[in-house]
């Protein structure tokens, strides 16, 4: 079973509305390297097919958008001193790029931030063109609590909220 999953809806005009739905609702769609491999080379079909029209990612479920990179695996390596430094820095470097993929897109891009969205999740949603929050949206930038500085473009989406709401996410 795949943990993204890829539809679209048919619009008035015969034009495509793509939909990227995150499918790991049990750990609150956290972002897994496979998510990643996923989505990536979607987006880049997603942008040279003319019949897509605007892209919709999601998260399956109401309890969250994306909770962030599945981190478990990395965090519990650095406890223990164990585990594959490799997957740590393949799953940072293709998740910046999809990151990064979203927020050049050429085409309309919504994400639908319900729930949770949290670390990675913000990554995801920060970038795209339009960004919806509803009553339910808990947003978070929970990296420093392990040590690791906000990333997935933190720097730049945080620093760009009115008023002080980048330095509270950050914190």
């Amino acid at each position: 079973m795949d943990p993204v999953k890829f539809d679209h809806v048919v619009t008035s005009d015969g034009n495509l509305l793509a939909v990227a739905t995150l499918d790991a609702e049990r750990s609150l769609n956290a972002l897994t390297l496979e998510m990643v491999e996923l989505l990536l080379p979607k987006l880049a079909e997603w942008a040279a097919d003319a019949r897509v029209v605007a892209v919709l990612l999601r998260g399956r479920g109401e309890r969250a958008l994306c909770a962030g990179g599945d981190v478990r695996r990395l965090t519990e390596a650095a406890r223990t001193g164990q585990g594959d430094a490799g997957h740590a820095a393949e799953f940072f470097a293709r998740e910046y790029r999809l990151d990064y993929a979203i927020h050049r897109f050429p085409k309309p891009l919504l994400v639908w931030g319900s729930g949770v969205v949290m670390g990675g999740g913000m990554g995801l949603f920060a970038g795209a063109g339009f960004r919806i929050v509803t009553d339910t949206t808990r947003m978070a930038m929970p990296e420093i609590t392990i040590g690791l500085y906000p990333d997935v473009g933190g720097s730049y989406f945080l620093s760009r909220l009115p008023g002080r709401l980048g330095l509270f996410l950050g914190l």
